[in-house]
């Protein structure tokens, strides 16, 4: 099921009727949301608690920073290992509003009780105690500047990532850094920014972080079983929509030329393509995603500290979409879910220790090394992936034409032909 087999139909038919996938992954989506919906806290029978309800919703999230990860590394084939930077600058963004939003509040209703009513001095100076006593500070950094703002916040969410790869990708790709030596420069340039954000004078807490994020200002009085629904609805929403975007990328002569890089792109600019400017678009377009599913996902997590940062983290992802299946677009998602749920489980304390004579496995320790095997094992043995079953259920669809010329040219399968 890959996008060729996908494409059956003229470029000039709609998006989801050259590629039914996008039908298929919607419906499923649909009816997985529909379904903890149900069997939620907060809206249903109570089944499924609030804090799986959560893991579930970080789940979604996940899934759509391996889809931003799958456009530039399985479809450009640029191997970046700092997308999780950009996922984390979009949770910074979101939550440098619900911090101070909510310690507005609490301030607010503090100095209610004093004779005078306070000035907005007075109130902006107890906002910036609560933040950042912590690291022994009482002022605003100016990057806060306009973290009162909801939708400048919301615009930071998209521009912060996305300037940031800008001018990284227009430096690399413009100088024609390829291959190892590119993923080394996104590595770096993740470990340096994580770095600077573990000090106190970064603005953003140092190695505190924000925290309480999962409180939603104004919204004290919701319980979180109901809030955990709303951004499990959130999340799939910009899942679905994400998967459709990236599809529709993919797609087409644009898609073509993006495939063409990735496995020569010596004569992709040989033909007079501007292959940087395809490079740079794609890099910047994911780094936009995954700062939007960084955005939703940690104000389910409640917490954002320097260390989700962490280059391990970005080569955590390029092992889901590679286990998933790179390349697919479906696959990434797949790959992404089942390693973040799996992870969950073992890391969790769920799954049950394995004793082998005076050793004792315990999961906790050695999921990370399970992990590692299965990286490698995928790696030799299934370069597909787990969406290269689906290709096999695709080959078993497609009907048998038994070498036969079914066009007007030698060679030609018309599919149209072969099934009749």
């Amino acid at each position: 099921m890959t996008d060729s087999t996908l494409s059956g139909a003229s470029p000039r038919q709609p998006l989801v009727l050259r590629f039914p996938a996008i039908l298929i992954f919607m419906a499923c989506l649909a009816l997985f949301t529909v379904g903890v919906t149900i069997l939620s806290e907060g809206f249903g029978i109570g089944l499924i608690s609030t804090s799986f309800v959560k893991t579930l919703g970080k789940t979604l999230c996940l899934c759509l920073v391996a889809l931003a990860m799958d456009l530039v590394w399985g479809y450009c084939g640029i191997l970046s290992l700092g997308h999780m930077a950009f996922f984390g600058l979009g949770g910074y963004a979101i939550g440098m509003w619900l911090m101070y939003e909510r310690t507005r509040l609490i301030v607010v209703e503090s100095m209610s009780a004093q004779a005078l009513p306070p000035t907005p001095e007075q109130i902006s100076d107890g906002i910036a105690s609560q933040i950042f006593g912590v690291v022994g500070a009482s002022e605003f950094p100016p990057i806060w500047a306009v973290a009162h703002s909801l939708p400048l916040q919301l615009a930071a969410v998209v521009l912060v990532p996305g300037l940031l790869a800008l001018v990284f990708g227009w430096f690399a790709f413009r100088s024609r850094v390829t291959g190892v030596y590119l993923s080394i420069l996104t590595q770096a340039m993740t470990l340096a920014l994580a770095l600077y954000l573990f000090q106190n004078d970064s603005g953003l807490r140092g190695n505190n972080g924000l925290s309480g994020l999962q409180n939603l200002p104004g919204l004290g009085n919701v319980p979180q079983s109901v809030v955990s629904v709303w951004f499990l609805w959130a999340s799939a929403l910009a899942l679905a929509l994400g998967f459709w975007l990236a599809t529709w990328v993919v797609s087409g002569k644009f898609g073509s030329v993006l495939r063409g890089i990735r496995d020569d792109e010596a004569r992709v600019r040989f033909l007079g393509y501007p292959v940087e400017s395809y490079k740079l678009f794609v890099f910047t377009l994911s780094a936009v995603i995954a700062g939007i599913a960084g955005a939703l996902y940690y104000p389910q997590a409640g917490i954002i500290n320097p260390a989700e940062l962490a280059p391990i983290a970005s080569i955590y992802l390029a092992v889901w979409v590679a286990i998933g299946g790179r390349g697919r677009l479906y696959g990434a998602v797949i790959g992404a879910a089942f390693v973040s749920l799996l992870s969950t489980w073992f890391t969790g304390g769920q799954a049950p220790d394995i004793v082998l004579g005076n050793w004792r496995i315990q999961w906790v320790d050695w999921w990370t090394v399970l992990l590692g095997v299965s990286f490698v094992a995928v790696t030799l043995f299934a370069p597909k992936g787990i969406g290269g079953l689906f290709d096999l259920l695709a080959d078993r669809l497609t009907p048998n034409r038994h070498g036969a010329d079914l066009g007007p040219d030698q060679g030609a399968l018309r599919e149209k032909e072969a099934s009749e």
